[in-house]
């Protein structure tokens, strides 16, 4: 296994941790968007300089301005206008739009050196924006309404923030990975300004409660975060991309199962569209694995 293939699939358990992130923020209770990330991105930031720390690589925070502009201005900046979209516009309509973000990875990758935007990354991307449209619509039709428009912008605004942070990371990519500790602080304390500010604090409720923000903390808004800096700087980028529209699919099939939703026919039609799309977008690191595939030693 090459070490290309490796970081991507290092990056695509990111998606798969993402996807637990709609139950466990419904299990969170009634906690406001700004304190949530504040709590999670706290704990998550904390433990991983605690971590640093004791292993003496406390240095690794020490990077230049452009690096925390774009760790903590990514990580921050994706969460605080998905959040204002979601207040100024229909929820539904909001989060298609945001879902942009996975599409424009890919197009905004053909802009990388040594990268080379292909078609069917694109054709696959676009297959798992369908998939994407079929959650979370349902395959009920959309009303966009002129009155929102301010929130739309807001969810466009979040997918390209979060495209871009992506695709830039590999403009930073002798950063350590470890790095993402400091900006997961540095998301809390904007988050938690932004809370103070405009929300009205309600705490977790009870060890369920609390025990779902930890988990958020640890997996969705802590691991996921380290493993797709790592992916995205040294895996396959498009396919991550690509691979990106699983997150909505898995989500909705884990509420489900937990009991707090309904599988619908839109469903099993995006499971088709987003498998074929990642599929289709993978085409050339599919073709490489038996090639380059060694007996680890």
């Amino acid at each position: 296994m090459t070490v290309r293939t490796r970081a991507t699939l290092v990056g695509l358990t990111a998606i798969l941790m993402w996807s637990a992130l709609a139950t466990l923020g419904t299990l969170s209770g009634k906690v406001p968007p700004f304190l949530l990330n504040a709590l999670t991105f706290g704990l998550s930031g904390t433990a991983a300089t605690v971590w640093l720390a004791s292993t003496g690589r406390l240095g690794v925070l020490r990077q230049p301005a452009k690096v925390w502009a774009l760790g903590a201005g990514g990580l921050f900046g994706f969460h605080a206008l998905y959040f204002a979209a979601l207040r100024l516009a229909p929820p539904v309509e909001a989060s298609l739009v945001c879902y942009l973000w996975p599409l424009l990875i890919v197009v905004f990758s053909g802009l990388l050196p040594g990268e080379k935007l292909k078609p069917h990354h694109v054709i696959g991307a676009l297959l798992g924006l369908v998939g994407a449209a079929a959650v979370v619509t349902k395959g009920r039709a959309l009303s966009i309404d002129p009155a929102h428009v301010a929130g739309y912008l807001c969810a466009a605004g979040a997918a390209v923030f979060w495209a871009g942070y992506s695709v830039l990371s590999r403009s930073v990519g002798a950063v350590p990975t470890a790095a993402v500790a400091g900006f997961c602080l540095a998301t809390a304390a904007l988050s938690a300004l932004c809370h103070v500010a405009f929300e009205t604090t309600v705490w977790p409720a009870g060890v369920v409660e609390w025990g779902a923000v930890v988990a958020l903390a640890v997996f969705p808004v802590g691991l996921a975060f380290f493993v797709w800096d790592h992916g995205v700087k040294r895996g396959d980028i498009q396919v991550l991309g690509a691979a990106s529209y699983m997150a909505p699919l898995l989500s909705t099939l884990i509420m489900i199962a937990v009991g707090l939703g309904r599988f619908e026919p839109a469903i099993a039609v995006a499971a088709l569209a987003i498998t074929a799309g990642a599929v289709v977008a993978s085409k050339d690191m599919l073709k490489r694995a038996p090639a380059a595939s060694t007996p680890e030693a």
